[in-house]
């Protein structure tokens, strides 16, 4: 088998932004009676949609959160973007070395992303080629947002290789029939992390974007290679 399209997450995996969005994420929750650490919104809500986190952080204080919720918590994130952003290291490379069509599709929302992926100097790279979590019904883990991106772009779910940093985003390319590549290189990544992963259902696991076209290729010839150790600096 060989891939006819890659899709990427885009936090965690093409910008170094979940340390960011937790820490933007945490200080609006517990503002609004919902006290939470940044490293308690990363294990609660990595990979999760903005809409779907809401939901069950309603669920659990019994009422509704504000309706300016999710805009303070954009301002936070993006006021933070403009001072503490960066690429993920060697990945702007890594895209340009990719000969296959490629998109993202990410639980953000439109702004978002495109506010990350231009800080971060890769907007140019992926545009117009990128889907967000509003674009669907149901965000990660269901596999709505990969059906979407894989059908927008032309491409058979079977012979898509997803790149993704959350067990809700292997979880959801997996029930969307697609291989995976688990990244466990991001600064949020503990050492747990790898291994979470992988029993989430990631094909391979990495933590250096100089490995990704290398793995794409390998992974598209021998689907059941589990994991990859990284090159010296």
């Amino acid at each position: 088998m060989s891939f006819e399209l890659v899709i990427f997450d885009c936090d965690g995996v093409l910008v170094d932004s979940e340390v960011i969005s937790c820490r933007a994420h945490a200080d609006t929750l517990t503002r609004h009676g919902f006290p939470i650490t940044p490293d308690g919104v990363l294990k609660r809500f990595l990979g999760v949609s903005d809409r779907e986190a809401r939901r069950i952080v309603e669920s659990e204080i019994g009422r509704a959160l504000p309706e300016t919720f999710e805009a303070e918590v954009k301002h936070a994130t993006l006021s933070l973007y403009a001072d503490d952003l960066n690429a993920i290291a060697h990945v702007s490379e890594a895209i340009s070395a990719l000969t296959l069509p490629k998109c993202v599709a990410s639980s953000g929302t439109p702004e978002k992303i495109h506010h990350g992926l231009t800080c971060a100097g890769l907007y140019d790279q992926l545009a117009p080629h990128i889907f967000s979590a509003t674009q669907v019904k149901r965000g990660k883990p269901a596999p709505d947002l990969f059906l979407f991106a894989a059908d927008r772009m032309g491409a058979s779910p079977a012979r898509c290789v997803v790149i993704e940093d959350s067990v809700a985003g292997v979880t959801g390319a997996r029930a969307a029939g697609m291989t995976v590549l688990g990244f466990h290189g991001g600064s949020h990544c503990t050492a747990e992390h790898e291994d979470m992963l992988r029993r989430a259902g990631a094909a391979v696991t990495f933590a250096d974007m100089r490995q990704l076209p290398d793995l794409i290729a390998q992974t598209g010839a021998k689907p059941q290679l589990r994991e990859h150790s990284s090159p010296s600096p």
